[in-house]
């Protein structure tokens, strides 16, 4: 019960309090603009696979509850990544001082839907890529946000993705997301699992990640799953 009460107070109270009121936009230069599709991608694939896609932006919360509502794919589990197994807990992740981000782990049909969407969503709907070491209310390193790619190709689209939405000035600023090679993905604790399906009201989520579902169906109804 301890556990939990401090995860809500630092990850969600706080940054409300200091928030709510200055709530920034998503960094992009014309929200208006039809976000453009990745130029670089992988085909879909002829059959059904499973393939893993590693990425943080901010607290893990919100990020798992978008791809949980994207058409293709099967799992979104919240949990750490660029740290030691020993200190993959959330007590010590919030220090900052880990070398953990907040992460989630996207397992995808390939077939259904590619690497390069999954990253689209990521930089459109999922977070503001142009936050240095914070994501709205929440600062710290473990807020970063950062992509961990598992493979080759997944590092050619992600950084071929990001040097074409910097050089079509879609953010104000520029994209500050690392590239980085996945190591490892620890499963955060079960309290923080699913926290939008069970926590809809509180004011944490109704601030910072309702509002990203809401962008999700409205500006991709073609791969939003309402379940």
């Amino acid at each position: 019960m301890r556990a939990v009460l401090i995860a809500v107070l630092i990850c969600a109270g706080i940054g409300v309090l200091a928030w709510a009121s200055s709530k920034p936009n998503d960094g992009r230069a014309n929200a208006k603009a039809a976000f453009p599709k990745p130029a670089v991608d992988a085909p879909l694939a002829s059959a059904k696979a499973q393939e893993t896609a590693v990425l943080s932006g901010g607290c893990f919360w919100g990020i798992q509850a978008v791809f949980q509502h994207l058409k293709g794919v099967t799992s979104a589990t919240s949990g750490y990544s660029g740290g030691a197994a020993k200190t993959a807990h959330y007590e010590e992740v919030s220090i900052g001082e880990t070398g953990h981000a907040e992460s989630v782990k996207i397992v995808f049909d390939p077939s259904q839907i590619t690497y390069g969407q999954i990253l689209m969503i990521f930089f459109s709907v999922g977070h503001n890529p142009t936050e240095l070491n914070r994501q709205g209310p929440d600062y710290g390193t473990q807020y970063r946000s950062s992509i961990f790619y598992s493979n080759d190709q997944q590092k050619k689209i992600t950084e071929a993705y990001i040097a074409q939405l910097n050089a079509a000035k879609i953010y104000s600023q520029s994209i500050v997301t690392q590239v980085v090679p996945l190591q490892a993905f620890y499963a955060a604790e079960d309290y923080h699992q699913d926290y939008l399906k069970h926590h809809p009201y509180e004011p944490y989520i109704m601030i910072n990640d309702q509002p990203k579902l809401t962008s999700l169906k409205k500006e991709y109804p073609e791969l939003y799953r309402n379940d």
